[in-house]
C-alpha cells in the first residue's frame, strides 16, 4: 500500500464515497462512514452530533469511544452542550478547525467518570450541503492537540460528502413523504364521497370530516371552525382518535392567531404564545386538547367574509415541513368544497320539498276536491229529492257513499306519501303493505339485504311507492314482482310487471317529463344519491325499473 499522501487522501475518499452509497439508513451510514474514516487515518476516536434547532442535538454515530465518554450509557454524549456545538449553533464554525480542548472530556476527568485515554483534544468539522447545514463530526486520538491544514483539509472533503448524501437521503424521504401523503389524500377523499351518500346533513359532516382525516393522517389533534357573525364556532375536534362536536362558541378576538389566518387566506404556523391563547380559550369552553404545535388553513366559505378554519396539531413541538402546508392547503380546499355541496344539497332537498307539497296539493285539488264538490252536489240534490221518488234518494245517497269512500281512500293515500309509516318494519315489508292496499299482488325476493341508513331507505321507499302507484294505475295488472339485493357495495331495488308497458311513441316523453308516470321525480331521487335510474319497458310486455345506490363504506 502506498504512503503518498496525496494517494492515500484520494483512497481516503474513495472509499467514503463508495459507503456513503451503500446504505439509506441514516445512523447505519453515519457510523459505517466514521469506521472507514478512522481506519483510513491515524485518528482513534469520533462521534457525530446531528442538529435539529438551537438547543437540540442528537449523537447519531460514534466509534471507539473512551471509557470516560461512556459512562452511564454516554451521558457525556447526550448532556450539556459545548464549545463546538456554541459555535456551529451562532453560526460561527464555517470549516474545520483545531479543538483547543474538549469540555466533554474536561469533564469526565473533572468528575472522575473514566479513562480518556490520553484523549484531550479534537478537531470538529461542519457538516453542510450549500446553505443547509446539519451537524458537526468530531475525530481524536491520544496525545494529539494540533491537526495540520492538509488533515482538516481532507476532513472537510469527507464531510462535504458526508453533508451531500445528508442532503440527498433528506429530500428522498420528502419525497416518499410527499407521495405517501397525498396518497392518503386520495383515500380521504373516496371515504368522504361515500360517507356524503349516507348523509348531507351540515353538523354530521364536519364531525366525518374531522374523524376521517384523523383516521387517515397522523395529526394527534384536528379542529373544524366556522365564522358565524362575530363569533367562531368550534364545530368538531378530534383529539387521539376520539372526536367530539362541541358546538361552543366564542368572539372572534379571543384567539388573534385564528383571526389572521380567517382573513389573511394562508396556512400559518402559531407561535408558543398565540398557543397558550388557543388553549386558554379552549379550557374556558371546557375543551382541552394539549396543542403545543399547531398549523391552520383556511376554508372559504362563500356564505361569509371571513374564512373556515382547519387546525392540524400536536401535543409535541413539531417541526411542520413544506409538505405540510401543502397538503393542508389542498385539504382545505377539498373540504370546503365537500361543506359548500352540502349546504347546496340541503337547498336543493329542501326546494324538492317544496315542490313535494305543491305537487301533493294539486294531487288533493285533482282528487279528493273533486269529490268532495260531487259528494256536495250530490248531497244538495238529495234535499231537493227529498219527499218525492224515494228510489232516487236511496240511488243518490249511495252515490254519496261511493264519492266518500273513494275521497277517503286518496285521502289516506296521500298522506302515505307524506309520512311512510311502517318503513321502521323494513323496505320490503311496507313496499308489500303498499301495493297490498292498492289491491295489487306483491312478489317479494330479498338477498343479502342488511339495515340501511335511514336517507337511502327512504329514497328507496318513495320510488318505490311511485312505482307501485305507476303499476296500479298505467299498467293493466294487478300482479308485481319486487326484489332488493346488495351487489357489489350497492343496494339494488327492481320492480317489474307484465302488463301493458308503454307504447315506444310515449316512452321517451314519459321519461324527460314530469308527467303522471313521475319517471323523472325517481331518476332525480336515485342521481342525489349518486345511484343510478333505469327502465325497461315494452309494449303489451310490461315495465321494469331498477334502482342501484351505492352504500357508505362501515
Amino acid at each position: 500500500m502506498t504512503h503518498d499522501p496525496r494517494v492515500q487522501e484520494l483512497i481516503t475518499l474513495k472509499t467514503i464515497a463508495e459507503t456513503l452509497n451503500q446504505s439509506t439508513d441514516l445512523k447505519l451510514m453515519l457510523g459505517t462512514v466514521l469506521e472507514k474514516l478512522l481506519s483510513l487515518t491515524e485518528l482513534t476516536a469520533g462521534w457525530i452530533f446531528v442538529v435539529d434547532g438551537p438547543m437540540e442535538f442528537e449523537c447519531m454515530a460514534d466509534r471507539y469511544l473512551p471509557p470516560a465518554l461512556l459512562y452511564e450509557d454516554k451521558l457525556p454524549m447526550r448532556c450539556d452542550t459545548c464549545w463546538c456545538l456554541d459555535r456551529y449553533s451562532a453560526g460561527r464554525l464555517h470549516s474545520a478547525v483545531n479543538i483547543l480542548n474538549c469540555k466533554r472530556l474536561e469533564n469526565a476527568m473533572e468528575f472522575g467518570w473514566g479513562d480518556t485515554y490520553g484523549i484531550t483534544h479534537h478537531a470538529t468539522v461542519p457538516l453542510y450541503s450549500g446553505e443547509r447545514q446539519f451537524g458537526v463530526m468530531n475525530v481524536a486520538a491520544p496525545g494529539k492537540k494540533h491537526f495540520s491544514d492538509e488533515e482538516l483539509a481532507l476532513l472537510q472533503a469527507v464531510a462535504l460528502q458526508i453533508g451531500s448524501t445528508l442532503e440527498r437521503m433528506r429530500l428522498y424521504a420528502a419525497e416518499q413523504r410527499r407521495a405517501d401523503l397525498f396518497a392518503r389524500l386520495g383515500e380521504f377523499s373516496s371515504a368522504l364521497a361515500m360517507s356524503m351518500n349516507a348523509d348531507h346533513a351540515l353538523d354530521p359532516l364536519m364531525e366525518r370530516i374531522v374523524k376521517l382525516i384523523g383516521n387517515h393522517f397522523e395529526w394527534p389533534i384536528i379542529a373544524l371552525i366556522e365564522p358565524q357573525g362575530n363569533q367562531f364556532v368550534l364545530h368538531s375536534v378530534c383529539s387521539s382518535g376520539d372526536s367530539i362536536s362541541p358546538q361552543t362558541r366564542f368572539p372572534l378576538g379571543a384567539v388573534n392567531w385564528l383571526e389572521r389566518v380567517s382573513i389573511e387566506h394562508q396556512v400559518m404556523l402559531a407561535s408558543n404564545a398565540e398557543l397558550a391563547e388557543l388553549v386558554d380559550c379552549m379550557e374556558l369552553q371546557g375543551i382541552l386538547p394539549l396543542f403545543h404545535s399547531a398549523l391552520a388553513a383556511t376554508l372559504p366559505f362563500s356564505s361569509s367574509m371571513r374564512s373556515g378554519i382547519l387546525i392540524v396539531g400536536s401535543d409535541k413541538t413539531e417541526k411542520y415541513q413544506r409538505v405540510d402546508r401543502e397538503l393542508l392547503e389542498v385539504l382545505a380546499e377539498h373540504i370546503t368544497v365537500t361543506i359548500e355541496n352540502a349546504r347546496l344539497e340541503e337547498k336543493r332537498h329542501e326546494l324538492a320539498r317544496l315542490a313535494e307539497r305543491n305537487r301533493l296539493a294539486r294531487d288533493m285539488h285533482d282528487s279528493v276536491s273533486q269529490l268532495l264538490f260531487s259528494l256536495s252536489m250530490t248531497a244538495k240534490g238529495v234535499e231537493n229529492l227529498l219527499g218525492t221518488d224515494s228510489q232516487a234518494v236511496l240511488s243518490s245517497v249511495r252515490d254519496m257513499q261511493s264519492l266518500s269512500q273513494q275521497a277517503l281512500k286518496e285521502m289516506r293515500a296521500l298522506i302515505l306519501q307524506l309520512r311512510p309509516t311502517g318503513l321502521e318494519e323494513g323496505l320490503i315489508s311496507v313496499l308489500q303493505a303498499y301495493g297490498e292496499k292498492l289491491n295489487l299482488r306483491v312478489n317479494t325476493t330479498i338477498d343479502r339485504i342488511q339495515k340501511l341508513p335511514p336517507v337511502i331507505e327512504e329514497v328507496l321507499w318513495r320510488i318505490g311507492q311511485e312505482a307501485l302507484n305507476n303499476v296500479c294505475k298505467h299498467a293493466g295488472t294487478s300482479e308485481v314482482e319486487i326484489t332488493v339485493r346488495i351487489i357489489a357495495g350497492e343496494i339494488v331495488l327492481r320492480i317489474s310487471d307484465k302488463g301493458r308497458g308503454i307504447a315506444k311513441n310515449r316512452r321517451s316523453q314519459s321519461v324527460s317529463a314530469t308527467g303522471s308516470l313521475g319517471l323523472s321525480t325517481m331518476r332525480e331521487r336515485a342521481e342525489a344519491l349518486q345511484g343510478r335510474f333505469t327502465m325497461i319497458s315494452a309494449y303489451r310486455k310490461g315495465t321494469t325499473i331498477e334502482v342501484a345506490i351505492p352504500l357508505p363504506q362501515s
